[in-house]
């Protein structure tokens, strides 16, 4: 079996890896490193007494979820053959690293996989971050089998297949780690939320592809570090999604997608505003004020290969927020 090791991002989450951590341990048979965003917690003391066989690399600054992942994968740079990045509020189950290594070593073409994830509090439920698979619709809203928008189905197995998706959720996910630093990691400017989706945008591009496996589960707390209601992350969620729609999109395709999410975007300013959400409109437009003043300073990405073709979105959903809002369909099995 190819060498792989479960790296786990960790910023001030005693309480997560003491809850979580003993799964991962009993159920894992690779390398498990922690990497520490700079905590000021007593998360490192707790690690090296409670649990010493996981090895730590340090930080001397907290630089978010796509910066620290990208600085402590960069030390461990041709060490491994593949990633399995894993969040500390997971709780995993019998053989799945070893069940992610063999079917991404089977799957040459493939980047990256991501295993079904369900829900931690709610077992029989799917997880708000990845569930059974993520798309990406026309307009760069992404969503995912057993979940769109804030709708989450119950799991009674009717995604326990193995698909192509656009993203694989950065709680749970396998990469090469020779496609992970040819890539150079998550963009590091987006600090957190949409860096994977981004990353899986740009690796497909190039010609990879993202899978999804069913058969192998793990559970997610999710929200450990922000709510889905935090005016920072519905900000950086605004933020990272235009910039990530930007790197990736022709011009004329952002101009469209742009105006669309402006208008759906500012309209939803107005019902926060009207409801006394003031912080979560705010948030909106320091978003898009964010976006337009570091827009210059972005990366087109461009694919290696000389011929690059736009890459089509697996998604069988052109426009979810309209789908969603107007037709009322609410699970993935209504498209």
């Amino acid at each position: 079996m190819s060498s792989a090791a479960i790296v786990i991002l960790n910023y001030n989450g005693r309480e997560m890896l003491e809850t979580f951590l003993p799964s991962v341990i009993a159920n894992s048979h690779v390398d498990i490193w922690v990497i520490d965003n700079n905590s000021s917690d007593d998360s490192i003391p707790f690690l090296e007494e409670k649990f010493p066989q996981i090895q730590i690399l340090k930080s001397s600054q907290n630089l978010g979820f796509a910066g620290g992942y990208n600085w402590g994968l960069d030390q461990l740079r041709n060490e491994y053959d593949f990633h399995i990045l894993l969040n500390s509020d997971v709780e995993v189950t019998k053989n799945w690293d070893t069940d992610l290594v063999r079917a991404l070593e089977g799957m040459p073409d493939y980047a990256a996989i991501q295993p079904k994830i369900l829900s931690w509090k709610s077992k029989n439920k799917f997880d708000y971050a990845g569930a059974g698979g993520g798309f990406v619709d026309g307009y760069g809203y992404p969503y995912c089998r057993g979940r769109i928008m804030d709708l989450i189905e119950q799991d009674s197995g009717q995604y326990d297949d193995s698909i192509d998706v656009d993203w694989a959720s950065g709680a749970c996910f396998i990469v090469r780690a020779e496609v992970f630093h040819q890539f150079e990691g998550f963009d590091a400017s987006f600090f957190a939320h949409m860096e994977e989706i981004d990353l899986c945008w740009r690796m497909r591009k190039s010609g990879w592809k993202i899978g999804y496996k069913g058969d192998i589960a793990v559970y997610h707390l999710g929200g450990g570090t922000l709510q889905r209601s935090s005016p920072q992350k519905l900000y950086l969620n605004i933020r990272n999604s235009l910039s990530m729609i930007y790197k990736n999109e022709s011009d004329a395709k952002f101009k469209k997608i742009y105006w669309v999410k402006y208008l759906l975007e500012h309209l939803a300013i107005l019902s926060y505003r009207i409801k006394g959400q003031k912080e979560l409109a705010k948030a909106i437009r320091r978003g898009y004020e964010d976006f337009d003043s570091t827009k210059s300073s972005l990366r087109k990405f461009q694919s290696a290969t000389s011929t690059e073709k736009e890459i089509k979105s697996k998604s069988p959903i052109t426009f979810l927020v309209w789908q969603w809002a107007v037709l009322r369909k609410k699970k993935f099995s209504a498209f």
